[in-house]
């Protein structure tokens, strides 16, 4: 205790200096390199905050599917009917293979897809249909069904372009988790008890 007592306050005040300016350096020099790796980690979002993005669902899968999937049958319109007369709701139906094994993301997309088709073609080819402004001041009524098989599918589509329906086909073109050329998903829009007709049967998905 005696020679703690003796230590003169000048080396003391240096202790306490010499501490304060480290503790200091260290707090700018952790700033400093902390600035340099979060403008490494912000390019590749949504990593730099440290999530884990599924195999199933990154943005690099995504933009495959804008590319990978269409519609098929572009057809002319002429087989589109009017339904004068008709003012029942006026429903979408998605048609979902549950062979194919898809991910909850894939279905979402394709069915994206399939919604979309049936929209443009019918803006494309009967743009003043009052099938389609029903459609849309409704709310745009989508119910998802699920069918087993690729024939299943195609019969479907056959009864429905039968009766007048707007129906569209996605393919997949397979660069992500099915083979190329998997008929997908089948949209089916049009007043409510003609498309019953047709996917009535069916199971919700």
């Amino acid at each position: 205790m005696a020679e703690l007592e003796r230590i003169p306050p000048s080396t003391t005040a240096y202790v306490v200096a010499t501490a304060i300016i480290a503790g200091v350096t260290g707090y700018f020099i952790g700033q400093g390199a902390s600035l340099f790796s979060s403008t490494k980690e912000k390019e590749g979002w949504p990593n730099s905050y440290n999530v884990k993005v599924h195999r199933d669902s990154s943005d690099e899968e995504y933009e495959d599917e804008e590319e990978e999937s269409n519609s098929e049958d572009e057809g002319d319109g002429r087989e589109l009917a009017s339904f004068e007369g008709n003012d029942e709701e006026v429903k979408l139906v998605l048609v979902v293979r549950t062979d194919l094994g898809m991910t909850k993301g894939k279905i979402a997309a394709q069915c994206s897809h399939a919604t979309l088709a049936c929209y443009k073609y019918l803006t494309a080819h009967s743009p003043n249909s009052p099938i389609l402004r029903r459609w849309e001041s409704q709310g745009q009524a989508k119910i998802a069904l699920q069918t087993k098989s690729e024939d299943d599918m195609e019969l479907l589509y056959a009864q429905a372009i039968s009766l007048g329906l707007c129906a569209k086909v996605i393919t997949d073109a397979g660069r992500t988790q099915i083979a190329s050329g998997s008929r997908t998903v089948l949209g089916v829009l049009g007043p409510k008890s003609v498309v019953d007709g047709v996917t009535g049967h069916l199971k919700l998905l």
